[in-house]
Order: structure tokens, then sequence, then C-alpha cells
């Protein structure tokens, strides 16, 4: 968790340097997409953790998902003031495209594994078998 909040919070400091030297977030395009990545890292994590029946306490999470929100916030208002004109909703509108395709492509990731997992095991119980069936040729041939 220490680890994507320092990366959230090193991406936001290029970030508004950026900005304050050049004026334009687009100079930053990096690291808005590190500072991003960290923002979901630090999500799935807390997603994570919330389903595990022995996570620890949450005010780290929670001092942490703060700290990224209040960012973000600062993100927006250089967005709108720094920007073009619907910068900023442009810019939620493809955070959800990009979510959804990074969902999307996990569960085809999962998908192609369970696939690759049964291939193994159907395979690993024909050689198995045949292994079986010659083993029992054998046999029965040895008792003649």
């Amino acid at each position: 968790m220490l680890a994507e909040l320092a990366a959230a919070n090193a991406a936001f400091a290029v970030i508004k340097q950026a900005v304050q030297n050049a004026g334009d977030i687009a100079k930053a395009g990096k690291a808005v997409g590190e500072f991003v990545n960290a923002k979901e890292e630090l999500r799935v994590r807390g997603e994570k953790k919330k389903r595990s029946p022995f996570s620890g306490p949450d005010i780290e999470e929670f001092m942490a998902l703060e700290k990224i929100r209040e960012q973000e916030e600062h993100l927006r208002e250089i967005m709108i003031w720094s920007g073009r004109p619907g910068m900023w909703e442009d810019w939620q509108r493809f955070q959800a495209e990009a979510r959804k395709e990074r969902q999307a492509a996990l569960l085809e990731r999962q998908r192609k594994r369970q696939q690759m997992l049964e291939i193994v095991v159907l395979a690993t119980a024909i050689i198995l078998g045949l292994g079986l069936i010659v083993g029992v040729y054998f046999f029965l041939k040895s008792l003649r």
C-alpha cells in the first residue's frame, strides 16, 4: 500500500511541477498515467483486502485513499484551469473505458489460464490412461 501511495505522490509531484513550469498538463502525460496506475493498484489492493478475513487495520488504507482523492481533486482543478474545455469530462470517460478494457483483459487472461489448465489435466489423464492400458497389457502378457 505504501509503495502505491509513494508512486502516486511522486507522479503527482511531477504533474504539478510540469504544469507550473510549462503551464500545460499535456507535458505531464506519462506522470498522469503513473498516477492513475498507482491509484488503480491501491484500489484493487483495497478490494482484495476487504475480501480477506484476516485484513488488518483499515486506517492506513483510508488515509492513503484520502490522499489520492485530494490529489485527484487537485488534478481535476489543473485540468479545468490549464487544459482545454471539457478535458476533465473527457478524462473521466477515458478512465472508465480504460478500466473496462483492463477488466476485460484480466477476464480473458483468467479464461485462457483456466483453458490451459484443463488441457494439461486432460493430457495428463490421457497419458496416465494409456500408460495404465500398456501396463495392464504387458502384465497380462507376462501371465501367459
